[in-house]
C-alpha cells in the first residue's frame, strides 16, 4: 500500500515562511495545506479536516507575540510537539524584467512591512499595501500579470510562483527569527522521551501576591523560565490566562514544577512537552 503523505496546515500559501518551517519540521516529503486564516489552521486541525498537523508561528524576535495564535491553542484541545527557530529573510520580488522604476506599489503581509520599514522609507514613491499573507502577495501579483506592483517575500516564493528577486535582504534588522510550533490533535500526540520544554497556561485568584506565589514555585523548581505571555479572560474584566514556557532537566523537575502552580493557581493546563530549537 502506498503510504500517504502528512498532510500539514499552515496559515498562508506554498512558498511563505511558514510553509517553509513545515518542510525544515517534517521534512520535503510532505503535503502541505495552505488556510487562509489562523483560525482556519487550528479548526481544520482538531477537527481532522483533510490536515493530520499543523505549523503555527508563535513569536517573532521583532513582532513579539502573535497572541491570536494562544487563544486559538487554548480553547481547541491541541498539544505542541515540537519547536524551530527560522531566520526571517525579506526580498521585493516582481515579474521577470520588471524595473524598480515600473513599481507604483508594494505588497506583503503587515508584520513583513514593517520590519522593512527602512527600505520602504527610502522609496517614498511607493504605495506599502498590506495583504494577507507574503508568498500570496506574489502568487496575486503573478496572477493578475501586474507590473506595476511588487512584493515583499521569502526567497522559495519566487520559484513558486515564477517571479523574479529585484532586491534581496530589505528587512530592517539580521536579527530577524520566528519561532514556529508543531501542533497535533491531543488524541494523536506522543510523549517526547527527550523532552526538555514545556508550555502551559494557568490563571491565579485575583488577590494581591497570587502571581508571584505561582513564579515563585517554578523558581523553587529549578526550571528555566523562557516565556510568559498574558491574555485578557474573555468576560471577565482584568482577569487573565499566564501563557509560560520553561525549560527542565528530567521528568521529576518537570512534575515538581507543575505540581508547585496546581498548588497556588484556580486552573493549570499543559499544552505540551517538546525538545527545545537550539
Amino acid at each position: 500500500m502506498e503510504k500517504v503523505a502528512l498532510r500539514v496546515a499552515i496559515q498562508g500559501e506554498r512558498g511563505s515562511n511558514s510553509h517553509a518551517a513545515a518542510m525544515k519540521m517534517l521534512g520535503e516529503g510532505v503535503t502541505i495545506v495552505p488556510c487562509a486564516l489562523s483560525v482556519e489552521v487550528v479548526e481544520r486541525l482538531a477537527a481532522g479536516d483533510g490536515v493530520d498537523v499543523a505549523v503555527l508561528p508563535i513569536e517573532n524576535t521583532l513582532h513579539g507575540s502573535v497572541a491570536e495564535h494562544y487563544d486559538l491553542l487554548f480553547n481547541h484541545d491541541l498539544r505542541i510537539e515540537g519547536e524551530l527557530l527560522l531566520r526571517i529573510l525579506h526580498n521585493l520580488m516582481v515579474m521577470p524584467g520588471v524595473t524598480l522604476s515600473e513599481v507604483k506599489r508594494v505588497l506583503s503581509h503587515p508584520v513583513a512591512l514593517s520590519q522593512c520599514r527602512r527600505w520602504l522609507a527610502a522609496h517614498r514613491e511607493l504605495d506599502a499595501v498590506p495583504f494577507y499573507d507574503t508568498a500570496g502577495s506574489v502568487k496575486h501579483m503573478m496572477a493578475k500579470g501586474d507590473r506595476t506592483t511588487a512584493a515583499i517575500a521569502s526567497a522559495p516564493a519566487a520559484p513558486e510562483y515564477g517571479a523574479e528577486i529585484l532586491e534581496a535582504g530589505v528587512e530592517d534588522n539580521p536579527e530577524n527569527y520566528t519561532r514556529f510550533l508543531l501542533l497535533k490533535r491531543k488524541a494523536d500526540a506522543v510523549n517526547i522521551p527527550q523532552a526538555n520544554k514545556l508550555s502551559l497556561a494557568f490563571s491565579v485568584a485575583h488577590r494581591p501576591g497570587t502571581l508571584v506565589q505561582a513564579l515563585h514555585g517554578l523558581a523553587e523548581a529549578g526550571v528555566d523560565l523562557t516565556k510568559i505571555e498574558s491574555r485578557p479572560v474573555p468576560g471577565k474584566p482584568w482577569e487573565y490566562l499566564f501563557y509560560v514556557d520553561f525549560r527542565f532537566t528530567g521528568e521529576q523537575q518537570a512534575e515538581q514544577a507543575v505540581a508547585s502552580l496546581a498548588k497556588s493557581c484556580d486552573l493549570v493546563r499543559e499544552m505540551g512537552r517538546y525538545v527545545a530549537a537550539s
